[in-house]
């Protein structure tokens, strides 16, 4: 069965108004929407590394302590705490486990053909760039 939701702990945390750290969190797996929506924004169209931060207050389900996610929370994040959650991004909308988490790779149900590493995901090369 496919994992929906993904709990995280922020290496850093969101520092808060009245000065505590906000660390526990949940993020959903992304949607086509979550993906391409965000690209008509003005914001990521002045500056495509902006879409990171609307990927990212989309996807964030909750964080401890924290009423509403939008990009200015995430803006107020610390750079390792970023660097963080996009690659969790990146981890749990990869294709390449497999829908069942075991390595299968998934198939295309037209040709049959695995889609994996080698299918660049729409939004994930300028929003969440990877270490490869």
């Amino acid at each position: 069965m496919i994992q929906v939701e993904h709990e995280f702990l922020l290496p850093v945390g969101l520092l808060g108004d009245d000065g505590a750290l906000h660390r526990e969190g949940t993020m959903r797996l992304a949607t086509a929407a979550d993906e391409i929506l965000p690209l008509q924004d003005p914001r990521v169209q002045r500056n495509p590394a902006y879409l990171t931060v609307i990927l990212l207050s989309r996807v964030i389900t909750r964080l401890d302590g924290v009423e509403h996610i939008t990009p200015k929370t995430v803006e107020s994040l610390f750079a390792a705490d970023l660097a963080h959650l996009q690659d969790l991004y990146n981890r749990v909308n990869d294709v390449d486990d497999g829908p069942d988490g075991t390595g299968a790779p998934v198939l295309c149900p037209s040709c049959g053909e695995a889609v994996g590493r080698g299918h660049e995901r729409l939004g994930g090369s300028v929003a969440t760039p990877s270490g490869s």
